[in-house]
């Protein structure tokens, strides 16, 4: 002992003479020290004058002390060091008794020392202590192999884990899931993470997840905390099945549906798509006129408002469509089956008859329910070759598109801009990357037609009946002048320029013109099984043909805002979704060297362009040469991509 500091005693401690301050509660007294010698070197005189080897000398074996406790087993008896030293070394020298005391305070398990006495422990203390040492060491074990686990960021089989390694995995996924750092985790699991250094935030957990092989790294990030996390409940899943039941039997409004089952009409979409939401048809009327017909499902037969399918569908907003497959904004018993519109079955629908002028302009119209039957399911490719060759037998749809490219003149005649263009979709498909090419073919600009025709004529129908919709407009705009565009090549690099100029379209409860389209008002309507703002419009519609109160236009804005929110969210996801497969495509195509024309600048001070890539018909942001001009041929290469860490860099120069 140096010296006594109030209750701390400064000591030197073991053989290298470390200094340190102890509490005085703490010591033990195990021998008395020489009271005539200088404090500073009463550990080198006697008893004292024992060295390292001497001490490990006299250290007892297990089976000296098992032995000793046989012995006093059965005696209540407690002992003192000296006495206990005495008994167990047959000495009480201070080498002897540093070495009981030194094994007291170790891992033996057959004594304890408590208050300057040796204590004998039961058997059941001893089994007790055998088993906590044991589950410390396969603690110990698990925390290194959970660290080892981290620090490799291999990805390993979530079976072969151990359950508090699966549960905390599990704790993971959830919080990258639900997109929250408000989810509790282990206390442990935390102390682990921040050893190597990882924030426990959803993105670098997410990262962490995806290359131990536990997290999907092909879903978007944006996903995690949405309607769309989890699918749908076994609840809504029961719901939708007792609804699909349902279906044949008569519901209300089926008294009043016009049967229009024997006229002729056509579903055209997607060889993929299941969901068919609209039909054209045309009918020939006896003083030879024509009628436009467009037949929208009616999933609000089976569907009420309010309800818990109804609810989750606005929770999302619209169906959501991803590289790897759409996900539904109804179970896909529902959206796929009775709300449907099938070929060669009775389906419930909202059915609009339009009457148009020499011109293209809306003459009349009417709006009911109606049952129809599709004659044919065609795709876009079946549609189109039935449009070039009008065969005497089909000739309906040839007609059809004689119709709807009038009106299509009518409207750019009002203003409207038709920027057709091929554009590509990167696809994966069981693992199968591909880039999917929409041409706008004649089949596809005449159903696009007809659908902004019945959108025009559900605005024209609100606006007759002073009715809340959820109306589209788009803000006029200042385009470049006709010689500055027509000096630009056509195609992509003068649409790029007019975009450019275009506002964001807008969503209110009072109709106002679309520029883009050249309607002085314009209401989606013709997506009920994919859009919820659609089946909003047929609802509004519903109560006024039905003699009920339609929703107010305070209703009708709280009603906006509740699913608007969820569809621009599902936009974001989509958009994050296709960013994703773009950089996983040219992670596989890196050494590639691509055509591309300069569209316009971006961020010019960072030498930031658009670029029109005709291989994929996608427009794409790359490190462009100064001067580049609209038109400009180029030669695009990657210079950097990580679809992990959400990275592509590309880079185009002059030929």
């Amino acid at each position: 002992m140096r010296a006594v500091q109030g209750s701390k005693r400064r000591l030197t401690i073991g053989f290298r003479g470390k200094e340190q301050v102890v509490p005085a509660r703490l010591l033990d007294c195990i021998h008395p020290l020489p009271v005539d010698v200088d404090p500073s070197s009463r550990l080198g005189v006697f008893p004292w004058s024992f060295n390292e080897n001497d001490l490990e000398l006299s250290s007892l074996a297990r089976r000296e002390w098992g032995e000793l406790w046989v012995l006093m087993l059965e005696s209540p008896e407690t002992l003192d060091l000296a006495e206990f030293s005495e008994l167990i070394c047959g000495s009480d020298a201070a080498v002897n008794r540093a070495a009981c005391w030194l094994a007291l305070h170790g891992d033996q398990d057959f004594f304890r020392w408590k208050q300057g006495l040796v204590q004998v422990r039961s058997r059941s203390e001893i089994r007790s202590r055998r088993a906590a040492r044991r589950a410390q060491v396969r603690s110990e074990q698990h925390e290194k192999q959970w660290l080892n686990l981290l620090k490799t960021r291999q990805p390993v089989v979530f079976k072969s884990l151990i359950p508090q390694h699966q549960q905390w995995i599990t704790s993971l996924q959830e919080r990258v899931d639900e997109g929250s750092d408000t989810i509790q985790l282990d206390v442990q699991l935390l102390k682990s993470l921040k050893t190597i250094r990882i924030e426990p935030n959803a993105k670098e957990l997410r990262l962490l997840l995806i290359q131990l092989g536990q997290w999907d790294e092909h879903r978007p990030a944006a996903m995690s905390g949405t309607a769309w996390s989890n699918g749908f409940s076994d609840q809504l899943l029961r719901e939708a099945r007792e609804l699909v039941h349902k279906s044949d039997q008569a519901m209300p409004g089926d008294d009043t549906r016009v049967d229009l089952t024997a006229q002729s009409c056509f579903t055209i979409d997607d060889v993929e798509t299941r969901d068919i939401d609209d039909a054209i048809g045309l009918e020939r009327r006896p003083d030879g006129s024509e009628r436009l017909w467009i037949h929208i499902a009616d999933p609000g037969r089976l569907i009420s408002a309010g309800s818990p399918l109804d609810l989750e569908a606005r929770r999302r907003g619209s169906s959501l469509y991803l590289s790897r497959g759409n996900l539904p904004m109804f179970p896909s018993e529902l959206s796929t089956g009775p709300f449907s519109i099938r070929t060669g079955r009775r389906n419930a629908a909202w059915s609009t008859w339009i009457d148009l002028d020499e011109q293209g302009a809306i003459s009349d119209f009417g709006i009911l329910r109606s049952w129809v039957t599709p004659r044919y399911r065609l795709s876009y490719e079946d549609a189109d070759e039935l449009i070039d060759f009008a065969p005497p037998e089909d000739a309906d749809l040839a007609e059809l598109h004689r119709l709807l490219e009038r009106r299509r003149c009518w409207r750019i005649a009002q203003g409207a801009l038709l920027m057709d263009l091929p554009e590509g979709r990167i696809r994966c498909r069981e693992g199968e990357l591909s880039v999917q090419i929409t041409e706008p073919g004649a089949s596809r600009m005449m159903v696009a037609e007809a659908m902004i025709l019945a959108g025009a004529v559900a605005a024209r129908f609100g606006i007759d009946h002073d009715l809340a919709l959820p109306y589209r407009s788009q803000l006029p705009a200042d385009l470049p002048p006709d010689a500055e565009l027509e000096e630009l090549p056509e195609g992509a690099v003068r649409f790029a320029a007019i975009k450019r100029c275009l506002s964001r379209g807008l969503m209110g409860t009072q109709p106002a013109a679309h520029f883009s389209l050249g309607l002085d008002a314009y209401a989606q309507a013709t997506s009920p099984i994919r859009r919820y703002g659609d089946l909003a419009v047929q609802r509004q519609i519903a109560a006024v043909i039905d003699g009920d109160s339609p929703l107010s236009e305070e209703s009708m804005q709280t009603l906006i805002n509740s699913f608007d929110s969820a569809v621009r969210e599902g936009l974001a996801i989509s958009r994050e979704d296709q960013r994703h497969w773009q950089q996983v495509w040219f992670e596989r195509h890196r050494t590639q060297q691509w055509s591309v024309d300069f569209l316009r600048w971006l961020r010019p001070q960072d030498r930031l362009g658009l670029v029109r890539l005709e291989d994929l018909a996608m427009d794409l942001a790359a490190d462009c040469p100064l001067g580049s001009l609209p038109g400009d041929s180029l030669v695009m290469r990657v210079d950097q991509v990580d679809s992990r860490n959400d990275q592509l860099g590309l880079i185009a120069a002059t030929d």
